[in-house]
């Protein structure tokens, strides 16, 4: 499965904790951890060269860090990326993952829960770089009677915010050694969000950044992939397909269970009904598509509400930038400068250019829920 994007807050919490620092906020100790599991990992990086010129590193992670830097020559050269210092050094962080985010839904909705920033605006998820934090506010929700979904992060953007190397996204163990493909998506998706940043608006932001990695990774896998390559990408983008269209289906079907005018009971018992039909129709999907792939097992396992909503925001509006892209004759420049535009314009203009129906969009409007 591929990344479900990574937490967009890291630079803007940094700025937002130095002016808590002087004026008080009610959230100091989640800006606290923000600022140093960031710093922890910049602190952590080195150069990429470093670690291939050392004798100690193993070959085949020198081989991966290689890949990576013609993977990001691409991204400048090829997709219109930014050239800077992201994703031009590494660091081993001993641990799976680079953050841990947590998401919530109404036992009887779908819209995210949203937290508000000074800077980033409302966004539907909260990031931790422990995962214990991550757990214990999902228990706390849980606990509130929201559906919750924690999960791990590979990599997460600071949207370029601030200069800097001390700034810049590093390489991490936790998607390094991702196959070709993947690696190549999660690169330029993470660089996309360095291009245009929408506050308060995580539909079009990780809908933006999902277009960019699916266009440039199709780009790189047709230039620099042999036959082999090229099939395992096409098997894991089509089960990847395959997986968005089975739980957008059910998700449709939640959405009218919700707003029926049925009990609470009966939405309670519809919802049961609804959750295990998915489940038996992904289990019908990997015997007669997958082959018995089970790379989605745990996904399905825990599946509610939080975690159909966060599916939404990163792909729902996906294809309407990638038409964008279409109609500006495919020219990156124009693309970006047209969706940089968007982002600055109101949330009404950006769901009419990109004929995005609000009242669906996952996250709601830009207030706390």
């Amino acid at each position: 499965m591929a990344a479900l994007g990574g937490s967009g807050l890291a630079a803007a919490l940094l700025v937002t904790a130095t002016a808590c620092l002087t004026s008080g906020c009610s959230t100091l100790g989640y800006y606290a951890q923000a600022v140093s599991g960031h710093l922890a990992i910049v602190r952590a990086a080195r150069p990429v060269a470093d670690w291939v010129a050392d004798p100690a590193t193993p070959p085949a992670l020198k081989q991966r860090l290689e890949l990576s830097q013609q993977m990001r020559d691409f991204a400048v050269q090829k997709v219109g990326l930014p050239d800077n210092a992201s994703y031009r050094r590494y660091a081993d962080l001993g641990r799976p993952a680079a953050v841990w985010n947590v998401v919530a839904a109404p036992e009887l909705g779908l819209r995210l829960k949203t937290w508000c920033f000074v800077v980033v605006g409302c966004v539907g998820y909260r990031g931790y770089f422990d995962e214990a934090a991550a757990e214990a506010l999902g228990a706390e929700l849980r606990a509130e009677g929201w559906d919750v979904a924690v999960y791990p992060v590979p990599a997460y953007s600071t949207l370029g915010a601030l200069p800097g190397s001390w700034f810049a996204d590093p390489l991490l163990n936790t998607f390094i050694r991702q196959p070709d493909g993947e690696l190549a998506r999660l690169i330029f998706h993470e660089l996309a969000h360095q291009v245009a940043f929408a506050k308060g608006d995580t539909l079009f932001n990780e809908s933006f950044a999902t277009a960019v990695e699916r266009i440039g990774a199709t780009r790189w896998l047709a230039t620099h992939a042999d036959a082999a390559a090229l099939a395992a990408d096409a098997r894991r983008d089509q089960r990847r397909a395959d997986f968005r269209r089975l739980v957008m289906r059910y998700r449709g079907e939640l959405e009218v269970l919700y707003a029926s005018p049925a009990s609470e009971a009966d939405k309670r018992a519809g919802k049961a009904r609804v959750l295990q039909a998915m489940r038996d129709d992904y289990a019908e999907l990997k015997r007669t598509r997958w082959d018995g792939y089970a790379g989605y097992d745990r996904w399905f396992e825990h599946a509610n509400n939080a975690s159909i909503g966060v599916l939404s925001a990163y792909n729902d509006a996906a294809p309407a930038f990638e038409r964008l892209f279409e109609r500006e004759g495919r020219d990156f420049a124009r693309f970006y400068a047209e969706v940089r535009r968007l982002a600055a314009a109101s949330r009404a203009e950006r769901r009419a250019a990109l004929g995005i129906d609000d009242a669906a969009a996952p996250g709601g409007k830009d207030e706390p829920r």
